[in-house]
């Protein structure tokens, strides 16, 4: 998401570290969400773009949904990537700003597009209902950014681009969870009916919980700085 000069990721880095986060453990946990996520969204692109055979499920699907189908599957991948890079260059307003917007862009296609793929798929209807509330909710939380930024509050505006990667981030633990039950034998339709919930519920509720900082301590940073808007 696009945000004003004033409203920097960093904010939100400072309070973490000072809540006990050291430089280290973050730089590790970045590594970790970027070997994560750069395969997951890769792969995603290269399925939508018919560059990797899709299995016999998601065939089905394309059959339906010829155009929500790779729509889905290449704006959510382009999401996952352009998300952290638009983070990164915050302070790089002429840089950060057309990358937000390209993010936001890319999310409201993937969520829409994932509700349409999401009534054609073959999975169990648990499944189906999972994967079509984590679409509502997705751009419900996009929809919400926008309008807090637009109003100013910085800190409300940071903690939901949080949650909303917190959901964006199911598709990632999906993908592991499929691989597990796999490996394990396990029973498949049952698991993942669940895990079409639990991958983006529990991160949701985890980044929810988080405190949320002070808006005056985060304003106050950038009161100087010369305001912009979307």
């Amino acid at each position: 998401m696009a945000t004003e000069p004033s409203l920097r990721m960093t904010d939100l880095v400072h309070v973490t570290a000072r809540r006990g986060l050291s430089p280290v453990t973050a730089v590790i946990l970045a590594l970790i969400a970027f070997l994560l996520v750069v395969p997951v969204a890769l792969v995603a692109i290269a399925l939508g773009l018919g560059l990797l055979q899709l299995p016999y499920e998601l065939a089905l699907v394309l059959q339906r949904r010829p155009i929500a189908f790779p729509l889905h599957m290449v704006a959510s991948g382009l999401a996952l990537i352009l998300i952290p890079i638009a983070a990164w260059a915050r302070r790089r307003r002429g840089l950060h700003r057309p990358l937000g917007r390209a993010a936001a862009i890319c999310v409201a296609a993937g969520g829409l597009s994932a509700l349409l793929v999401a009534l054609a798929s073959e999975a169990s209807v648990m499944a189906r209902a999972g994967f079509f509330v984590q679409g509502v909710v997705w751009l419900t939380l996009l929809a919400a950014a926008f309008v807090s930024i637009r109003n100013g509050n910085v800190a409300r505006h940071a903690r939901l681009m949080i949650a909303m990667v917190a959901v964006a981030s199911g598709a990632i633990w999906l993908r592991l969870v499929v691989a597990g039950v796999v490996a394990l034998e396990g029973p498949f339709d049952a698991a993942y009916g669940i895990a079409a919930w639990a991958c983006w519920l529990i991160p949701l509720a985890i980044a929810l919980g988080v405190p949320e900082p002070n808006r005056a301590d985060v304003n106050s940073r950038s009161a100087s700085r010369q305001r912009g808007v979307w």
